[in-house]
């Protein structure tokens, strides 16, 4: 060929293969820009589903059954653990008032470090809560592990403990006796489902009118497993040689020997009840007539016939006499010295719920309370008396 045409055949060469590769290089361009926007949607549609960033720990979510949450999420959720959203404080630590960026709201637990508790020990209770559902248990909607950092996140109860209302003059107003009547229905179902209904028997062992929550309408949910123990579908019982609970709740066994089953439950459970009939603490309780615990006040006027001295002034009014007397009834079955001798809390239930007849109970445990004891008792050495001569051994109050 000559060599004009060889050259204009180069040069067309050489066109054509700059715009194919400028082609394919546009292509990429806009694969790999799609792809980028696909990912950020697909990020972004995750992280609303999950209302978390993606843990920097790789701990997968279905390892534990919830998602975990970063620190960063609940920092921002609770105004960087500000006091102004601090709502309370257990034996294991500070819990916050916290809402997320859709708008709904939560309860951080988070746990000191001072708790005793590793990361093993601690996967192991959010396996245990997570499985827990019954509509008077706290739900547990998340939790983190995330430097050296553990914390539980709750549902969020507007309306906070229980003790806050029957302790107080004001809020206990707001607390007719058909309310309380359903808080101790619903409590003594939230214990039914724990000790017989759920897949585990789960032992609480710190009952007590600051661990049940009330929800928008009053209703009842028992909160912090903190010191729960599971048992096999045949345990019933067991032992432990660090007491972990709250004085004036405790059964008898259980601070004696370290001795705890269902039946401590049901003995917790018991004391609850008179608080919330009579507005007054178990711990501190005090009389100017005697020297008896709120128990042996309440098994006083009960043997004498004067149960209903031992109502709550804000309840007079409203209180429906055949269910109070049944409540301090069954109230003192809960609280009888031995575990054999106190009903379980299916029982309970039903004795609650109808007009079936009630075996009488026998004399407390914990009768009398020894008053040097009451202005010592935060102490972490506590002596006791009762009527049964059982003295008190190490243990550690919250």
């Amino acid at each position: 060929m000559p060599a004009s045409e060889l050259d204009v055949e180069s040069e067309h060469r050489k066109n054509l293969t700059t715009m194919v590769a400028s082609t394919i290089a546009g292509f990429a361009g806009i694969l790999l820009v799609g792809c980028y926007f696909i990912y950020k949607f697909r990020r972004n549609i995750s992280d609303k589903l999950t209302n978390i960033p993606v843990q920097n720990n790789g701990a997968p979510e279905d390892d534990l059954g919830i998602p975990l949450l970063s620190i960063s999420t609940l920092a921002s959720a609770t105004s960087n653990f500000s006091e102004k959203n601090k709502i309370g404080e257990g034996g294991f630590g500070p819990v916050y008032k916290g809402r997320l960026t859709d708008g709904k709201y939560i309860a951080v637990k988070r746990l000191s470090s001072s708790s005793g508790q590793g990361t093993t020990e601690f996967k192991n209770e959010v396996k245990l809560i997570a499985k827990l559902q019954h509509r008077n248990l706290v739900r547990l909607v998340g939790c983190c592990i995330q430097e050296q950092q553990q914390m539980l996140v709750y549902e969020y109860m507007p309306n906070g403990s229980l003790d806050s209302f029957i302790f107080d003059h004001c809020k206990g107003k707001l607390l007719d006796w058909p309310k309380r009547f359903r808080i101790i229905s619903g409590i003594a179902r939230g214990l039914t489902y724990l000790h017989q209904d759920s897949r585990l028997r789960i032992i609480h062992r710190d009952l007590k009118a600051s661990n049940i929550l009330l929800d928008d309408k009053l209703d009842p949910k028992i909160s912090d497993f903190g010191t729960a123990r599971t048992f096999g579908e045949e345990q019933i019982e067991g032992s432990t040689n660090r007491v972990v609970g709250t004085y004036g709740y405790m059964a008898p066994e259980y601070i004696a020997d370290g001795l705890f089953s269902v039946k401590s439950d049901v003995f917790s459970f018991g004391i609850l009840v008179l608080e919330i009939i009579y507005g007054k603490k178990s711990r501190g309780f005090y009389h100017s007539d005697h020297d008896n615990s709120l128990i042996g006040h309440a098994w006083i006027l009960w043997k004498e016939g004067r149960a209903s001295e031992l109502l709550d002034e804000n309840i007079q009014n409203s209180w429906i006499e055949s269910e109070v007397s049944r409540c301090i009834h069954v109230s003192l079955l809960c609280v009888q010295q031995y575990p054999e001798d106190r009903p379980n809390m299916s029982s309970v239930l039903l004795m609650l719920g109808s007009e079936m007849e009630i075996p009488e109970p026998k004399q407390p445990g914990f009768f009398l309370v020894n008053r040097a004891l009451q202005a010592n008792s935060s102490s972490s050495q506590m002596q006791t008396e009762s009527s049964n001569e059982i003295s008190m051994t190490l243990l550690e109050a919250r």
